[in-house]
């Protein structure tokens, strides 16, 4: 990527590379923090790196556009200027303390994905709790596929590898089993899971202030924010509709946009791109990343975005990913059926 940039090869990729724009996912914005163990940074951005992107994102001449406006584009043929499209997933308490401020007074569009139990205050943030308790903690037990397992995490590095495997252990299970198993953790080691979740979310009277700007829109991201790969069908399909109806009731507006909860590869199927089309949303976006193309080539239902690494401060290599250089094309689709990005 440092060739690609100094070389300048990323100014000269081919028009149908860098396609008709991009679609940037970020999730939380607030100040740096000291803490020595922090395994979800590569999450978060800081308001002066938001304020940056948006100064670098003008001045590199890319139009700055809402959801409805990047599918219209990536429908159309190719106009001159590449659109980025703002995005923010999760529905954290950031959004309105950290970004809103930022994004408010550069009056530009953003798209908020809401999973809508956060809002309610029922959601659970277990990968919040999970951060708490190895942050604090020397030793850790809990039960794990029906067994007692001990874990003794007196290292940075110890701690690091035991939040990845408990993550990723967490993630794939059913929404039962992993409220079970983070709750358990919690009252082992006194987290208020409940009280750590409402603090870190909006509430509807947050939304409702960005609601009155004109420059945000909404989408949802079900109810509970499952990866939808972990769900019975009935059940993911009854999630994407519930948090379609949760959000149109609450905002009452219509909500036609999506995002697969996670949206990685492995957070969702063919089915489920199926389901958000069914719904009756006008597109869906993953985390896969990748460039939007123009006349058609990319499927709506299963849009790519450029997840930034809250760890990688550098505008350059943002540059090189947003020329469509480091991704491979994306084959032409038509609807959810043909899907080729999975």
């Amino acid at each position: 990527m440092e060739l690609a940039y100094f070389s300048g090869a990323f100014r000269w990729t081919p028009r149908d590379v860098g396609g008709a724009g991009v679609i940037l996912r970020f999730e939380r914005v607030r100040p740096p923090r000291r803490a020595r163990f922090q395994p979800l940074k590569s999450r978060e951005i800081t308001p002066q790196f938001l304020h940056r992107t948006i100064q670098a994102l003008k001045r590199w001449n890319y139009d700055i556009v809402g959801i409805d406006e990047a599918c219209r584009r990536a429908v159309t043929l190719p106009e001159k200027r590449r659109f980025a499209c703002l995005t923010f997933d999760g529905a954290s308490k950031d959004l309105i303390t950290h970004a809103y401020p930022v994004l408010a007074g550069h009056r530009v569009p953003f798209t908020v994905y809401l999973p809508t139990a956060f809002p309610d205050g029922v959601g659970e943030a277990w990968w919040l709790a999970l951060e708490d308790v190895i942050a604090r903690e020397s030793r850790i037990g809990l039960m794990i596929d029906g067994g007692e397992r001990h874990f003794e995490v007196s290292s940075l590095s110890d701690k690091y590898q035991l939040f990845d495997f408990l993550y990723d252990w967490m993630r794939r299970l059913s929404p039962s089993d992993r409220s079970l198993a983070i709750n358990d953790l919690g009252r082992r080691y006194a987290v208020d899971l409940a009280q750590l979740s409402r603090n870190m979310s909006l509430d509807w009277a947050d939304v409702t202030k960005l609601a009155a700007d004109g420059n945000v829109s909404f989408g949802c991201a079900t109810v509970n924010y499952p990866a939808l790969s972990t769900l019975k069908d009935a059940d993911a399909r009854r999630e994407i509709a519930m948090g379609k109806a949760v959000a149109e009731s609450a905002l009452r507006r219509q909500v036609s946009h999506f995002a697969f909860p996670f949206g990685d590869r492995d957070a969702f199927h063919r089915a489920h791109v199926l389901m958000a089309e069914e719904a009756g949303f006008a597109s869906a976006v993953s985390t896969i990343p990748g460039i939007v193309g123009a006349q058609g080539r990319t499927n709506l239902y299963a849009l790519p975005r450029i997840a930034w690494d809250g760890r990688q401060r550098s505008l350059r290599m943002m540059r090189v990913l947003l020329s469509g250089m480091m991704f491979a094309p994306v084959q032409p689709t038509r609807s959810a059926r043909e899907l080729s990005i999975l």
